[in-house]
């Protein structure tokens, strides 16, 4: 992409502080010694403001008309040099920073010198101070990645008294189910907390995905209602069994054509719960997202209730936003399921940021063949410090894995005791084995946490007509003008077939 501040008069004017119009700068921080891509390393272009690189270290910000350049655009990252670049360099679109070991002891000097299981105490006496809990408005953009593996499908056909509902459909029918999907929701809004509700406000958000795969399923559920509607007799039940489990269904309960009144009842529903999803399911996000911050009663990272499982180290210090911290390692004494890195404010021991990663499963379930794994649990949560002196989440790169499988036998039999006879009039009876894993991803960067009053978010009222624009491939133009975190070579090169 061609860069518009290649023109020297351009940059001269940027360079003594000039006023500009709006133009995006796109760079990629790359590691100098080994040539790799630096995640998540925090590009601060002026007092307050910035980005963070994506997974690939790719950023872009964009200074609009009223934007002022000071001197050079701030590259920081764990383990590199904080190091400065003008604009000019970061239009050869890659910036190289050197590797920063941790400093060892005796680089501070204290008082007394803490050992890393008196640093995590203190660290956890100071929540209630260091943990913000007034009213908040952040600035935040999110991205959410579904990913979804199905493993296999297979449905076991053995019997059918239905002859369309034969052992070709069910095949055909576990062939269309896709075996790989992906779904991306980005979304730039901002997000009102107090310490007991949320509300959001939606700016602008795009979903990614192939509507064939949802098209699919349709399709196939209305041949399968279609053949059920002209077989089953209206005054039948099905009984269903799975197992040792059985459950009876009265037909009519499917199959009754709903009067148009009805209809019109529900088609409004439909939509009020679609204009309203978007909205709704990010407050849902947020609010998995912050149930699962380390200091969090119901969070599976189970650091702080359950310290004693855990063995600390102190590794060393390090500087995160112009302040000392400690560098404390944290790994399973017994039988604990996480190992990680904390890194803590010296002076008011608040956790500025925290690394993690399951070592092990952290749910193992099966029952009567059906099968649930917790496989995945890792990320990273960073912390800004508020004029209150307290700390709000301001970024995260949370993933959460699960694996699941049903082994089970599935018969499904039409009764109907009006009918002289043998009550069975139908039956179709299928040994399902079918497996899937599948990973979401979360994305959060707060540009801007500001303290509000109470008052502000009372007053606030959400629009929930507000949609995702669908797309079936990514665009870049669809972001352009706004700062975001740079979308991932899997999401820039995502093509849905009808996009094809």
């Amino acid at each position: 992409m061609t860069n518009p501040l290649k023109t020297i008069g351009f940059s001269f004017l940027l360079m003594t502080c000039a006023t500009v119009s709006a133009q995006t700068i796109t760079s990629k921080v790359v590691d100098k010694k080994t040539g790799k891509p630096v995640p998540y390393a925090t590009v601060e272009y002026g007092e307050n403001q910035g980005v963070i690189t994506n997974e690939e270290g790719l950023f872009s910000f964009v200074l609009d008309g009223s934007f002022q350049f000071a001197d050079s655009v701030y590259v920081s990252s764990m383990g590199y040099a904080k190091t400065g670049f003008s604009l000019e360099q970061l239009q050869d679109s890659i910036v190289f920073v050197k590797p920063k070991a941790i400093e060892l002891s005796g680089v501070y000097v204290f008082d007394k010198q803490l050992e890393a299981e008196e640093i995590v105490e203190k660290m956890i006496e100071r929540l209630p101070k260091n943990v913000n809990n007034e009213p908040v408005r952040q600035r935040y953009f999110l991205r959410q990645s579904v990913l979804g593996n199905i493993q296999k499908v297979d449905f076991g056909f053995e019997k059918s008294t239905i002859a369309e509902l034969n052992k070709e459909l069910i095949d055909s029918i576990a062939r269309a189910i896709p075996r790989h999907s992906h779904h991306y929701t980005e979304t730039l809004g901002d997000f009102l907390k107090t310490s007991d509700s949320y509300k959001i406000n939606v700016l602008k958000a795009a979903e990614l995905y192939d509507k064939k795969d949802v098209n699919s399923f349709e399709d196939l559920g209305k041949r399968m209602e279609a053949m059920f509607k002209k077989n089953v007799k209206p005054d039948s039940y099905l009984k269903i069994k799975s197992g040792i489990f059985s459950q009876k269904v009265q037909v009519e309960e499917i199959l009754e054509e709903a009067d148009a009144e009805e209809a019109e009842i529900v088609e409004k529903e439909i939509q009020r719960d679609t204009t309203s999803g978007l909205v709704d399911s990010q407050k849902w996000i947020f609010d998995e997202l912050l149930g699962e911050v380390y200091h969090e009663e119901d969070t599976k990272l189970d650091l702080i209730d359950k310290t004693r499982k855990y063995e600390f180290e102190l590794v060393g210090y390090a500087d995160i936003d112009d302040m000392g911290v400690y560098v404390v390692d944290f790994r399973p004494k017994g039988n604990a399921d996480f190992k990680g890195r904390l890194y803590i404010n010296i002076d008011d021991f608040a956790v500025m940021r925290i690394d993690f990663e399951n070592l092990k499963n952290l749910r193992n379930f099966r029952l009567l063949g059906i099968f649930y794994r917790e496989t995945l649990y890792k990320g990273t949560m960073r912390f800004a410090k508020l004029p209150n002196g307290r700390y709000e989440l301001k970024f995260a790169d949370f993933s959460f894995g699960r694996w699941f499988r049903l082994d089970r036998p599935l018969d499904v039999i039409e009764k109907n005791k009006n009918v002289k006879g043998r009550r069975k009039q139908n039956e179709l009876r299928l040994n399902v084995d079918f497996r899937m894993q599948n990973i979401n991803k979360w994305e959060l960067v707060v540009f801007e946490n500001r303290l509000i009053d109470k008052s502000e978010f009372e007053s606030f009222t959400e629009d929930k007509s507000v949609k995702a624009t669908y797309l079936p491939s990514y665009n870049p133009e669809f972001w352009k003008g706004y700062n975001i975190m740079e979308p991932n070579q899997a999401i820039r090169e995502f093509k849905a077939a009808e996009a094809e």
